[in-house]
């Protein structure tokens, strides 16, 4: 009762502007300040500690007088200042949503006036005066950070003061934040340097592709986005392309790859290795499959601690688990292949003319001429489009989905088809859209993939509405 009692006194304070009422920062770097129940007004930079800059551009070298950034950053401060005894358990949910939503915004909004500062700051050479060799170096001594991360700063900066300008306003807006602005001027930038012979305009293009993007996709799917800038402004050619650079890749995967274990003497070995990302990703695929949720219960919990064991050591847990279980150390030179299948999706013409690419159902892109050279062995599965298929519409006869169908679904979902989920394929279990007892078939369209958290949404209902998205996904919410 006591907390109920202070969270509603809070609330109250915020809605009749007392103490508890926020400060507001204006465009001109000042900051409006609640009135207090007497009718003042706190001084302003006085909380804290903090204090107006002066000294900066303008004559009279007073407060007053400094330029609208340094002004806006003495207020920050100042505000900031006040809003450090506020209690963040007072707020409600929504409020707790609402905010933090809106820090992340005007977070990326600061660090893109971070960086048209700094930009501006390396033009003036702000560190000749006490003989650093460089911008980022005095930088590095004025903030006791590292060189490299203001190098990598300023190299961004350069680029949004420059060619990039549509992306600047963006994370001006707020519309993206830092990291998805490298990624946009990285892509971008390789486009053009890896392509001499683009048209005119193609950089404008590819930036607002890539801008376009960013407010659908997080940070990893962007890059996998920007390594295929070049279908957007070449599609003709971008297949043929795409399928000789993964080929090249491939080569020098294969030549690269290597393994590498130390004894350490303590009764374990640490190792290292290199393999192209689509063994990689069967590795993966394998230890996902071992240490899906679902098979392994319980021995996902520590018994000392009670607490889940960290991804790392359940992926060694499940990588210990295929050595010993699942290789047939007598027979494996005479086997071509593996127990863990993985699915590769080709068009036919590709397949048949060795040009062009195809994609495994772990993310992975290879060139078709690889897909030939796998495709007789036994864990590599080719989907492909165009040839012949295997039944996957099984009516009432069978009621759980059979292993073409299972494939069929990973390849349509990924995963687990539950909006903002991101299990993968190995840790779902498959779903009729429609139950089985109240008369659902077993075919694929009315199968759908979900970990096990979610298909006990969809298998209870009376507790769980679902709601099917336009992009075939699925999204939950509690009944009230």
């Amino acid at each position: 009762m006591v907390l109920i009692h202070e969270r509603s006194a809070a609330a109250a304070g915020r809605m009749a502007g007392t103490a508890g009422a926020e400060p507001c920062v204006r465009s001109d770097g000042a900051i409006d300040t609640p009135t207090a129940a007497d009718g003042t007004r706190p001084a302003e930079g006085t909380a804290g500690g903090a204090q107006p800059a002066s000294g900066g551009s303008g004559s009279g070298g007073g407060p007053g007088s400094a330029h609208p950034v340094v002004r806006f950053a003495g207020a920050l401060a100042g505000a900031l200042d006040r809003l450090g005894p506020v209690a963040a358990w007072s707020m409600t949910p929504a409020e707790q949503r609402e905010a933090l939503v809106a820090l992340h915004r005007q977070q990326a909004r600061l660090a893109e006036l971070e960086l048209r500062v700094l930009a501006a700051a390396d033009r003036n050479r702000v560190g000749a005066d006490s003989g650093a060799t460089s911008t980022a170096a005095w930088l590095a001594h004025a903030t006791a950070s590292t060189r490299q991360r203001w190098f990598r700063d300023l190299h961004l900066a350069e680029a949004l003061d420059g060619d990039f300008e549509a992306t600047r306003r963006a994370l001006a807006a707020g519309v993206i934040d830092v990291d998805k602005a490298r990624i946009i001027v990285g892509a971008v930038s390789e486009l053009v340097a890896d392509h001499d012979d683009l048209p005119d305009g193609v950089h404008a293009r590819a930036e607002a592709r890539l801008l376009d993007l960013a407010s659908e996709f997080d940070g990893p799917a962007l890059r996998v986005c920007g390594r295929r800038l070049f279908e957007v402004v070449c599609p003709e050619a971008a297949d043929a392309a795409e399928g000789k650079k993964l080929a090249d890749e491939e080569e020098d995967a294969r030549r690269t790859g290597h393994l590498s274990m130390r004894d350490l003497g303590d009764g374990t070995v640490e190792g290292r290795f290199r393999l192209p990302v689509l063994h990689a990703g069967v590795l993966r695929k394998a230890v996902q499959a071992l240490t899906a949720p679902r098979r392994i219960g319980q021995a996902r919990v520590d018994p000392k601690t009670g607490k889940k064991l960290p991804g790392p050591v359940l992926a060694g847990q499940g990588l210990m688990e295929l050595l010993e279980q699942h290789l047939n150390l007598d027979t494996m030179p005479s086997v071509h292949g593996s127990v863990f299948t993985v699915l590769v999706t080709v068009p036919l013409q590709f397949l048949c003319d060795r040009v062009g690419v195809a994609v495994s159902d772990v993310g992975v892109r290879v060139s078709a001429g690889e897909v030939r050279r796998l495709a007789c062995a036994a864990g590599i599965i080719p989907m492909v489009l165009g040839g012949d298929s295997v039944p996957l519409d099984l009516g009432r006869e069978q009621r759980l989905f059979g292993r073409g169908q299972k494939i069929a679904l990973n390849h349509l979902y990924g995963g687990c088809a539950a909006a903002n989920c991101d299990r993968p394929p190995a840790w779902v279990e498959y779903h009729h859209k429609k139950p089985w007892s109240t008369g659902g078939r077993t075919d694929l369209k009315d199968g759908i993939p979900l970990c096990p958290p979610h298909h006990h949404m969809a298998d209870h209902p009376e507790t769980w509405t679902t709601h099917h998205l336009p992009d075939g996904t699925v999204r939950f919410h509690r009944r009230t």
